[in-house]
């Protein structure tokens, strides 16, 4: 098979030039293959207060792509210091709760229940600004032991696995940043450096932004960063290093083989995702690659490690549809079509019989507690499907119900039968005493925190007391459940399902 580079090249053009806005923030796409780039592509601004143009040399924030990174360093040098197979409590024996019985492996292909710090962090109502610090997470993870689901039971994506695998070898005096820079950026002669968090100097590092509705504003996010997704770097930078995973030689040798080793589940499936890296197939090509999303920033990767291509994009704004327009460059490079996006299903609300899960069809995607995904018709009649290894969806009606699976794991949804008993039953203060957090339940409104920054969220019935709230967190909107089981609630988003409030 014959790359197309220039059918390709148009394609990445295409989707960079609607960047172009004035005063505008944008970001780069580079076209390579194992020895060299075919072609780059740059659109908008760095840096809105200088006026400075983004090129491929621009310092931005990897987010996720981070895991690659970090799954290379512990499987490669890191394996004198843990195996895949330890218990995370042999490295960090106060996790005592069941997140410490959690493997190495588990934690990094996010088949591990675990919920994610810093979702669980807003349900309890602290904002994406708050700043918090490696030990006290570490202490917060440790007290709160339980997890959202069975380990190896389904895919759910969370940070905290790759946090907890980062403090076990800090704890044994072996920092990221330092294999980061002996295994890969000096081999390699880039500059890629993992800060501790947001606010610590990066040289270069343009800022990220985010649109409020009227007008761009700069982004800012107070969580302890850790290798789930602290590396900065430019997009030249990154490609070097992509580029010697595609040849494997030098210091990605074998990491390619490594981190997409197969993965499975406890039923025996494998599942698309390996150790941070995801597997996902175009016709009958296999891709790999990750995605990257931090306020304000946005990233994502493919390769072909057959026939030693790939594509790489990152930007400095917030609404860039990462994976869908890397997916369209890579899919013109092949020759190949893009399933037709879209579904059969019902557009509405939809709720899990015996359970608080929720599940809205709406456009063309589907949003499950608070996680939305584009569908795309499958091959199979009626079906709709993700192409996302992350976040796998495949669904289809049952009559008025929607069936499938997602995460891989088995759903059956109902439209959703709101009642006023629902909102009236759950009325009044509720206390996460352990945290000190409170909530309050009046009327359609919830509101949770302090003062002027608490957070405010609107409420609607689910039906047999549950119900949907929306708040706005920062750049986003953020919708999580709210059942109510005896005496006690339980708040739910897709990452985080074990915060609970009492009386």
């Amino acid at each position: 098979m014959t790359a197309n580079w220039q059918h390709a090249a148009d394609v990445a053009q295409q989707i960079t030039e609607s960047w172009q806005q004035p005063g505008a923030p944008g970001g780069a796409m580079v076209l390579f293959d194992a020895h060299q780039i075919h072609s780059t592509h740059c659109a908008g601004l760095a840096d809105l207060a200088q006026q400075t143009p983004f090129s491929a040399d621009s310092v931005v924030r990897f987010a996720s792509i981070t895991k690659h990174l970090f799954a290379a360093l512990v499987t490669g040098p890191g394996r004198r210091y843990l195996k895949l197979d330890d218990a995370l409590a042999q490295h960090l024996p106060q996790l005592s709760g069941a997140n410490g019985q959690i493997t190495v492996g588990q934690a990094l292909d996010m088949s591990s229940g675990l919920p994610d710090v810093r979702e669980t962090l807003s349900l309890l109502g602290l904002s994406v600004y708050n700043a918090t610090r490696a030990d006290d997470l570490l202490d917060f993870i440790a007290r709160e032991g339980e997890l959202n689901y069975a380990p190896g039971s389904e895919i759910s994506y969370t940070n905290t696995g790759y946090r907890l695998v980062e403090e076990a070898l800090k704890a044994k005096g072996v920092l990221f940043n330092d294999l980061l820079q002996q295994y890969i950026c000096d081999p390699l002669d880039i500059n890629l450096i993992a800060p501790e968090s947001w606010f610590d100097i990066v040289p270069g590092l343009v800022p990220g932004y985010w649109q409020n509705g009227a007008q761009w504003q700069l982004s800012s996010a107070g969580l302890h960063l850790s290798a789930s997704g602290s590396v900065t770097g430019s997009l030249n930078h990154l490609t070097r290093w992509l580029q010697s995973l595609l040849a494997d030689s030098g210091p990605g040798a074998g990491v390619l083989q490594r981190l997409s080793a197969p993965r499975n589940l406890n039923d025996g499936r494998t599942s698309g995702y390996g150790l941070g890296i995801t597997s996902s197939t175009l016709g009958s090509q296999t891709l790999f690659g990750h995605g990257g999303s931090h306020a304000g920033y946005k990233s994502y990767f493919l390769l072909h490690p057959e026939l030693k291509i790939g594509v790489a994009l990152v930007a400095n704004r917030e609404d860039v549809t990462t994976s869908e327009s890397v997916l369209r460059v890579m899919a013109a490079l092949l020759n190949r079509a893009l399933p037709e996006k879209g579904h059969d299903l019902t557009p509405g609300l939809y709720v899990a019989e015996d359970a608080a899960d929720w599940l809205e069809i709406k456009g063309v995607t589907a949003t499950w507690l608070g996680a939305g995904e584009t569908l795309w018709r499958d091959d199979v009649h009626g079906t709709a499907v993700s192409l996302s290894s992350t976040f796998p969806m495949r669904l289809r009606h049952d009559g008025t119900a929607i069936v499938g699976e997602i995460g891989h794991a088995a759903r059956r949804f109902v439209p959703v039968q709101a009642d006023q008993a629902s909102l009236d039953n759950l009325q009044g203060r509720w206390f996460a005493p352990q945290w000190r957090s409170e909530l309050v339940i009046e009327g359609d409104s919830l509101i949770m925190g302090i003062g002027p920054a608490a957070i405010r969220a609107r409420l609607q019935s689910l039906g047999n007391n549950r119900l949907l709230a929306t708040a706005q967190d920062g750049p986003w909107e953020k919708r999580f459940a709210i059942a109510r089981e005896g005496d006690t609630l339980r708040l739910l988003l897709n990452r985080s399902r074990i915060i609970k409030f009492v009386r």
